[in-house]
């Protein structure tokens, strides 16, 4: 079994930055990539960005590209969102999810859940 285990999240000014940690433990082995998501009150849950375990390949929204940067420690099994230039759209719940095999972008191909850390941006 995989467990998950997010954090980070936290009250920010517009223009601000966080950074979101998200490990992985149990038996993560293999091929496997990490992502994270953003869900919004009244708002479906939408990707925000995506690694795989060596690094290699990452994916971004376009809502988001330029200004998070998803990174992962080569020989740990944790992943950081470095979010900067926050807007209040970034406001949400991030969960951050794992997955055996490449990056995708669909939550449905996620296995396993962190509990989710809530990001609040506003004046």
């Amino acid at each position: 079994q995989v467990q998950v285990v997010d954090s980070g999240g936290g009250f920010v000014q517009p223009g601000g930055s966080l950074r979101l940690s998200c490990r992985a433990s149990g038996r993560t082995f293999g091929n496997y990539a990490m992502g994270w998501f953003r869900q919004a009150p009244g708002k479906e849950r939408e990707f925000v960005a995506a690694i795989t375990w060596n690094g290699g390949s990452t994916a971004y929204a376009d809502s988001v590209k330029g200004r998070f940067t998803i990174s992962k420690v080569s020989y740990e099994n944790t992943v950081y969102l470095q979010m900067n230039s926050l807007k209040p759209e970034d406001t949400a719940t991030y969960y951050c999810a794992l997955r055996y095999g490449g990056v995708r972008r669909a939550d449905y191909e996620y296995d396993y859940w962190g509990q989710g850390t809530q990001v609040t941006v506003s004046s």
